[in-house]
């Protein structure tokens, strides 16, 4: 089986294709590997994979240096000619969509900057599955669609007609071009709707590592809407057991949908922030530095995964607690960062 996975040198990427090599999967990999946070660590992730930094060329596939089965080029899915030339040259199966421009608050000021990784760089990917008849196409959603929804747990047959983000209205079109594609073309696609993934080699711009560097400089954390906000914090492995097991059940024409399908992806469990920083804090030995703010601009007060669907579809069931998984998120941060504390 071969199989495209794209934002390879994102978090979620990472791990999916670490999972991926374990299992004996075929893989290649395709990343911009933008500025939007630093690039060292992305290439530190391409590292764990055999993929040095100074093998890298644009636009050329290369090999790994750890895993046999595994390639890599550096491009951007909105470079449709490069694309379009990669799907000719590897003749994929299946394809794992999660490049995309993330960040519901950056969206606010950097509009156009989603509207091509998010829109246009999806549709080029739908265009390329059509054109060489990949068997199922998974991509990443996100429970940002839910927007202003107040019933909880979501359900993916609520209503999601209310985003507050661009990047959330950016995640309900490519469920909308995805529908589009399955029911015109007959193309398979899955999209998953991932609910706030933590867990190591996590983005410098989520909560976790955003609170740890704060903590351990003793400089304050900001709290938004006065610690007032849940999430359904979900462990990246839990995630990638999702992924992995939805990649060989794609939609038929038999589903209730034809070819289209969306599930949630979370733990089901949402915790609050104040107790998030709590096990944060024993786990990093220090107390935090309280910056209590109002609701931010593109923010939610609560996520909470309904997971059913998945759940009948593949057996899933998250099995990391929020304690487990924040204990191995520290374990890496000391490590990757040589923290002594």
């Amino acid at each position: 089986m071969r199989i495209l996975v794209t934002g390879a040198a994102g978090f979620i990427g990472f791990h999916v294709i670490s999972s991926l090599l374990a299992k004996e999967y075929k893989v290649v990999g395709l990343d911009n590997i933008n500025d939007y946070y630093d690039p060292k660590l992305k290439y530190a992730r391409l590292l764990e994979l055999g993929i040095g930094q100074d093998n890298v060329r644009d636009g050329i596939l290369i090999s790994s240096l750890k895993y046999p089965r595994f390639r890599f080029i550096k491009s951007d899915v909105v470079d449709l000619a490069t694309l379009s030339n990669l799907f000719q040259e590897c003749s994929f199966d299946q394809v794992i969509h999660l490049a995309a421009q993330p960040g519901a608050r950056y969206s606010i000021d950097h509009p156009h900057d989603f509207v091509q990784s998010n829109l246009v760089g999806f549709v080029n990917v739908l265009e390329c599955c059509r054109h060489h008849t990949i068997q199922h196409l998974v991509y990443a959603s996100s429970s940002s669609v839910y927007g202003s929804n107040t019933k909880v747990p979501f359900h993916e047959s609520d209503r999601v007609d209310h985003p507050v983000s661009l990047y959330a209205a950016t995640k309900k079109s490519n469920e909308l071009l995805a529908h589009v594609y399955s029911h015109t073309f007959q193309v398979p696609t899955t999209g998953l709707r991932f609910f706030t993934v933590y867990g190591p080699w996590g983005r410098p711009d989520m909560a976790p590592m955003l609170f740890a560097d704060a903590m351990l400089t003793s400089k304050p954390i900001k709290v938004f809407n006065n610690g007032e906000l849940e999430r359904d914090f979900t462990y990246v492995d839990d995630i990638v057991e999702g992924v992995v097991r939805v990649l060989d059940r794609a939609p038929n024409e038999d589903s209730r949908n034809p070819f289209y399908r969306i599930l949630n992806i979370g733990n089901s469990k949402p915790v609050r922030l104040m107790d998030f920083i709590a096990v944060l804090e024993k786990e990093l030995g220090c107390e935090a530095v309280k910056e209590f703010l109002p609701m931010q601009s593109g923010d939610v007060k609560v996520t909470y995964a309904d997971s059913n669907c998945i759940n009948n579809l593949t057996e899933y069931k998250p099995k990391v607690s929020i304690e487990e998984g924040i204990r191995s998120y520290v374990s890496w941060y000391k490590k990757y960062f040589a923290v002594n504390v």
